[in-house]
C-alpha cells in the first residue's frame, strides 16, 4: 500500500495548499491556533495496552456537502470553526468516500455494513416513493440492532431514507427511538415532500413549523442529555438535511410558502427548487450546519461525555449544484470522485491523537464494521459484512490491507484499488491514478490495458453478488 503522508485533498501537499487557500486556512488558523498546513501531523496510533474501551458512538451526517465544502477542507469561502475545530481535536481523512453516489445507497450502506445493491431498497438511487419493497428489511440486521444486543442503547433524529412506513422505519430496524422524516428530501419549514407531509416522532406524525435544522438542533441536544444519565453506552446517528435542497436558510420561510404551494398543487419537480439558490445561499446553509452541530458537541462536553464518545462526522455523497468540489469532477449521483469523495472526520479525545490527519482511502462500510468490534458487537454470519474494521489501524497502528473499493449506479460503475481507479460511464472505460490524477483527466486505459482489465474483472466479481437493477 502507498504509504500517503503529506497530501491534503486531491494531491495538493500542505505547502502548496498553504500559498493557494488562504482564506480556508485563514478560518482553520483561529480553530488550531497556527499554520494547519503544518500544524497537521501524519496519523499515528496512540500506543496502549489491553482493550479499548466500549464508546459511545455518535455519526453526525451532513446530506449532499461537498468534500471541498468546509474551510478545514479547503474552501476558501465557507466559515465552518466548529467542524475545524472537530478536526482540529482528532484525524482528518483526505480519501474518505461514500458507498454510494446519492442518499439511500450509503445510509442503506452505513446501516447495513453491506454494498447497497444486496437489498432492494439499495437499488434505488434514491428511494423516492413508498413501496412494500425499498427498504431495510426488518430482519436484516443493522448497526443498532447488533449495538442494541451488546447493550448499546440506539437513538436517531433527522432523515432516515431506509424505507417508508408502514414497512420499514428505524423502530423497525433497531434504534430504540426515532425522531425526523422517512423521505430523501423534505422542505425545512412545511416538512412537505413530493409525496406529502413528512415529519415523525417515532412512527407518528407531528407537527413543528420551525426551521428543520433549528428542531433536529434541539432534539440532539435531548439525546445528548439523556445519554449522560444513562450507565450503558449509546449509539446516535443524526442525520441533518442540510446542505440539501430546496435552499431554504432560517430566514426563508417565504421560499417555504412558494415551494409548498407548487407541492401542494401538484408540482412533483418544486421540491427540486431548480429556479432557486445561490452560492451565497448554499454558505448560508453549510454555516448554518455547522454552528448547529457546535451547539450538539458543546452538549456532549457539558455533560461531561466527551471523552466517552466517538463522534464522527461525514457526508452521504458528494457535492450538489452549489458545492465546492474543487479538484474533483462530477457531482451527486456521479462514480467520478466529485461525487464519492467526502469530508470525513474522526474524534475520540484521549484515544485519537489531536490535529492528525489520514490519507488512507476509507469507505463508508468500514465504520460499520470499525464500530461493531468496539461495541463489542458480533456481525450476523449470514449477513457478511463488506467493510473492513479500522479499529487495528486506528488502535494498534496497522497497516490497513489493500482491498477494494466498490460502487455502482444504474448509470455508471467504479472500482478503486490502490492508486488505481476504474470507471465506466457511459458505456465507456477509463482507468485512473487518483492518487496523482485525483481530477480524473489523464485516462490511462489503453496505456495500462492489463491493469484495466483485472480491475474490471473485480468490478464484475463483486456485481455478480449483487441483485440486479430492475429492468
Amino acid at each position: 500500500m502507498t504509504d500517503h503522508t503529506s497530501s491534503r485533498p486531491g494531491g495538493l501537499t500542505r505547502r502548496t495548499l498553504a500559498g493557494a487557500a488562504v482564506g480556508a486556512l485563514g478560518a482553520a488558523t483561529a480553530v488550531t491556533g497556527t499554520d494547519p498546513a503544518y500544524a497537521e501531523q501524519p496519523f499515528r496510533a496512540v500506543a496502549r495496552h489491553g482493550r479499548t474501551p466500549r464508546p459511545n458512538i455518535l455519526v453526525i451526517f451532513a446530506d449532499d456537502l461537498g468534500a471541498a465544502d468546509l474551510s478545514v477542507y479547503g474552501a476558501p469561502h465557507i466559515n465552518t470553526p466548529h467542524l475545524d475545530k472537530l478536526a482540529a481535536s482528532g484525524l482528518r481523512f483526505t480519501q474518505g468516500y461514500s458507498a454510494g453516489a446519492v442518499c439511500s445507497p450509503t445510509r442503506i450502506a452505513l446501516y447495513t455494513g453491506r454494498h447497497p445493491g444486496r437489498i432492494a431498497g439499495g437499488l434505488q438511487e434514491p428511494i423516492g416513493a413508498p413501496t412494500a419493497t425499498d427498504g431495510i428489511p426488518p430482519e436484516h440486521p443493522t448497526l443498532a440492532s447488533l449495538l442494541k444486543k451488546a447493550g448499546y442503547s440506539t437513538h436517531m433524529v433527522g432523515k432516515w431514507h431506509g424505507g417508508f412506513l408502514p414497512w420499514f422505519s428505524p423502530l423497525k430496524s433497531g434504534w430504540d427511538s426515532f425522531y425526523g422524516n422517512y423521505s430523501g428530501g423534505v422542505d425545512y419549514f412545511s416538512k412537505y415532500t413530493t409525496f406529502g407531509y413528512d415529519l415523525y416522532d417515532g412512527e407518528e406524525v407531528t407537527q413543528d413549523p420551525r426551521y428543520y435544522t433549528d428542531i433536529l438542533t434541539e432534539k440532539a441536544v435531548e439525546v445528548v442529555r439523556a445519554g449522560a444519565r444513562q450507565k450503558n453506552p449509546w449509539l446516535f446517528n443524526l442525520n441533518f438535511t442540510s446542505a440539501h435542497w430546496p435552499w431554504e436558510g432560517p430566514g426563508d420561510k417565504a421560499v417555504s410558502d412558494e415551494i409548498t404551494a407548487r407541492i401542494k398543487a401538484g408540482d412533483r419537480t418544486a421540491l427540486f427548487h431548480y429556479d432557486g439558490g445561490s452560492v451565497d445561499k448554499y454558505v448560508e446553509m453549510v454555516e448554518n450546519l455547522d454552528a448547529a452541530i457546535g451547539t450538539v458537541l458543546r452538549e456532549l462536553k457539558r455533560t461531561g461525555q466527551d471523552e466517552d464518545t466517538l463522534v464522527l462526522f461525514a457526508s452521504d455523497n458528494g457535492g450538489e449544484r452549489f458545492s465546492y468540489n474543487w479538484p474533483f469532477t462530477g457531482n451527486k449521483a456521479s462514480v467520478n470522485e466529485g461525487g464519492i469523495r467526502v469530508p470525513m472526520i474522526l474524534s475520540w479525545p484521549g484515544q485519537v491523537r489531536a490535529r492528525q490527519v489520514d490519507d488512507l482511502p476509507v469507505y463508508t462500510t468500514d465504520w460499520t464494521a470499525t464500530f461493531l468490534e468496539l461495541g463489542g458487537a458480533k456481525p450476523d454470519p449470514a449477513y457478511p459484512l463488506d467493510g473492513t474494521s479500522l479499529v487495528p489501524h486506528l488502535f494498534q497502528g496497522r497497516r490497513v490491507p489493500e482491498r477494494d473499493l466498490f460502487w455502482r449506479t444504474k448509470e455508471g460503475r467504479a472500482l478503486r484499488r490502490g492508486e488505481l481507479k476504474y470507471v465506466r460511464i457511459g458505456g465507456v472505460d477509463h482507468l485512473y491514478d487518483v492518487e496523482a490524477d485525483s481530477r480524473e483527466q489523464a485516462d490511462l486505459a489503453t496505456k495500462r490495458p492489463e491493469d484495466l482489465a483485472a480491475l474490471r474483472t473485480a468490478w464484475e466479481q463483486v456485481n455478480q453478488e449483487l441483485l440486479p437493477y430492475p429492468a
